[in-house]
């Protein structure tokens, strides 16, 4: 299920990621520090009021002139136009309303978006600054103090953001899976769900960029129903080229959020790139299942091993996505298309397979005979018991004696006993542990 999106916009320097930060706090989703994104995070899950949802911080960057932090706004505002449901705008009560904020706002108030004017830097909301009451003049709502570096009004904030994402009707088709096909610009997604579909629904060109929003398109393959989406480009008139790859990331995240299945595409012919690693993580944080698909490969001079060398080297810039499967295919000369539905299919099953509670402890047994807990100050680890909690992707909680003394080294060689007996190949796999007595969250 699709968690929604909040988007925080505003001025370098008004305290987005501090505000950010903040929210993330540890309330922070069940996740692992992930190489390429933790540097500069920019996407995090966390929850309120049992509300489980994701937040993107669009800050960050600091333009040399008045001129690019215009250009640089507007880009932000309309990446969370294109991706959140709910905005976070936020200005800087010491300075007052600037050109900016009004430009900004006045772009927001036409989009028909949940908008929430945060005015940060107010210490002290009993005594407002004078021009505090400018802020009501950019038009979308009542503007709430707040002190993202003190933590003050931030409770209110998160309780107001929740109460406006959208209504879930209940409906959501379980039946229907959603397939994102995701990647840096001028990788050639939407040419391969072209390809699949087998007909021109996606506009597609060699300028990098040209996919303006995600594109949602319903197809059947194989009597079973999929959704294909189409993860949005760049603008190429944008006048900031420098930025590009941030937003790139920034508006593939909902498409990820929304899906069951990520195709992660990479150009062959230049191999993992950083924005690579920082849209892998992101799906590997929300746990969804991932396909790793190189394209352009008939580019690439081959000899004996050049495919298994590239394999290789993809699982080393990768290492926290070993479970996704490979497949090195060639849209325009239609190589080895086959492979792909044929792949997505078995991942969705994978994410949704349950192991039997049985099995599943015999196996925990046997794998703590064959290699003994890790031990602290002559207390040894212990695991009582082991179910399966949830799937897509799959829980697992763990009832041990002190959840202090499960090492990290101890969990991935649990993790790799359950994939050799049951697999799970293209999906990630989460662990809970509780301690015996601890009730469930």
């Amino acid at each position: 299920m699709s968690k929604p999106v909040v988007a925080i916009v505003g001025r370098p320097n008004v305290g987005k990621s501090t505000f950010f930060n903040a929210l993330m706090g540890k309330r922070i989703a069940i996740v692992e520090d992930t190489p390429g994104i933790t540097r500069d995070r920019i996407y995090g899950e966390t929850s309120w009021n049992g509300v489980d949802f994701a937040m993107i911080d669009t800050g960050g960057i600091e333009p040399d002139s008045e001129d690019i932090i215009l250009s640089q706004m507007r880009e932000q505002a309309q990446t969370a136009m294109d991706t959140a449901n709910v905005i976070v705008f936020m200005v800087d009560g010491k300075a007052g309303a600037t050109a900016a904020d009004i430009e900004v706002a006045e772009m927001l108030r036409r989009t028909g978006k949940e908008v929430i004017l945060l005015v940060n830097k107010i210490d002290a909301p009993k005594k407002l600054p004078d021009h505090f009451y400018d802020f009501y003049e950019l038009g979308i709502g009542e503007p709430i103090p707040i002190s993202s570096a003190n933590m003050l009004n931030l409770g209110d904030v998160l309780d107001l953001i929740v109460e406006k994402f959208p209504k879930s009707s209940g409906k959501e088709d379980e039946e229907t899976t959603a397939v994102a096909v995701i990647g840096k610009p001028n990788v050639g997604k939407s040419s391969l769900i072209n390809t699949l579909l087998n007909e021109d629904r996606v506009i597609v060109s060699d300028i990098a960029g040209t996919t303006r929003d995600s594109i949602d398109t319903p197809f059947r393959w194989h009597g079973s129903d999929y959704t294909l989406i189409d993860t949005a480009g760049i603008r190429r008139q944008s006048r900031i080229n420098e930025y590009v790859e941030k937003y790139s990331v920034i508006r593939a995240i909902a498409a990820i959020e929304r899906s069951d299945v990520c195709l992660l595409m990479i150009d062959a012919t230049e191999g993992v790139t950083e924005q690579d690693k920082k849209i892998a993580g992101i799906a590997h944080e929300a746990g969804k299942g991932v396909i790793i698909v190189v394209n352009k490969w008939d580019l690439i001079e081959k000899e004996t091993n050049t495919m298994s060398l590239f394999r290789r080297k993809i699982q080393s810039e990768l290492t926290f996505m070993s479970y996704a499967p490979i497949l090195f295919i060639s849209v325009i000369e239609k190589q080895r298309l086959n492979s792909v539905m044929q792949t997505v299919e078995m991942v969705a099953q994978k994410r949704a397979m349950r192991i039997p509670t049985g099995q599943l402890n015999s196996l925990i047994v046997e794998a703590t005979m064959m290699k003994q807990p890790p031990s602290d100050k002559g207390k040894r680890l212990k695991i009582y018991y082991v179910t399966q909690v949830g799937i897509k992707p799959p829980l697992f909680s763990f009832q041990v004696n002190n959840r202090e003394l499960m090492h990290f080294s101890y969990s991935r060689y649990i993790e790799n006993r359950i994939r050799e007996n049951y697999g799970f190949e293209g999906t990630s796999i989460k662990f809970v542990f509780r301690d015996k007595g601890d009730k469930e969250e």
